[in-house]
């Protein structure tokens, strides 16, 4: 099953579409048959069951960060993470940063930009994020790399709504870009929501549901 929706949906998302296989929860035979269908990027919320999954599991996987960060549990992940896509404070950066300069890394980070109407989404807000790319600040930090923006729309079935949240966020990236050459990732859209997505911009979608069925939430 697992197999056949992977198929499905790279059918349908176009070839500069990164896809992420949000992985969270799932075991490791569900990661296993989805790289034997030649899944290699996935995504975790939890960066010790990420650590765990990394431990145990083929090391040509590419593991992205998806979840809200907490800074003092980036070390645990600092030696292996592939992409980190919800950043959204300085400080967090600075702690990226410092824990990969201990394994000798750079690594890739999105900074989390506030699209969503709801209060409860995280995320820089689009002045913030003007601001920082240009700082002195950020320029120090040289081992971390900031190669594109992440945006998770509000959970609603307005699509207007919705293409209104990312179309916002890609004309900030459009914006950015022509003067941070480096920008090249605009990660947005989830399962139910990522065709949408990817018509308003998106060159990146985390899809879960839709690849492995209905999440195992445990207790």
């Amino acid at each position: 099953m697992i197999e056949q929706n992977l198929i499905k949906i790279k059918k349908n998302i176009p070839k500069n579409v990164t896809l992420v296989a949000v992985s969270k929860t799932k075991p490791n035979s569900d990661i296993l048959e989805a790289y034997n269908a030649g899944q290699r990027i996935f995504g975790e919320n939890k960066i010790q069951e990420m650590a765990e999954k990394h431990n145990e599991l083929p090391k040509d996987i590419q593991w992205h960060m998806i979840g809200h960060l907490q800074s003092n549990k980036v070390k645990y992940m600092a030696h292996f993470v592939d992409l980190i896509h919800g950043v959204d404070r300085f400080k967090t950066l600075k702690e990226i940063n410092k824990q990969a300069k201990k394994h000798k890394r750079v690594i890739k980070c999105l900074l989390q930009v506030k699209i969503a109407k709801e209060d409860t989404k995280f995320g820089f807000s689009f002045e913030d994020v003007k601001q920082l790319i240009t700082t002195k600040e950020l320029a120090e930090l040289e081992n971390i790399e900031i190669i594109g923006l992440m945006g998770m729309a509000t959970f609603t079935d307005d699509e207007m709504q919705l293409s209104e949240e990312f179309s916002s966020l890609k004309v900030l990236f459009d914006q950015l870009k022509k003067e941070h050459s480096k920008l090249n990732v605009l990660s947005m859209g989830m399962s139910g929501d990522y065709q949408l997505a990817i018509k308003n911009g998106s060159n990146m979608v985390r899809v879960g549901s839709a690849i492995f069925g209905a999440r195992n939430y445990i207790a």
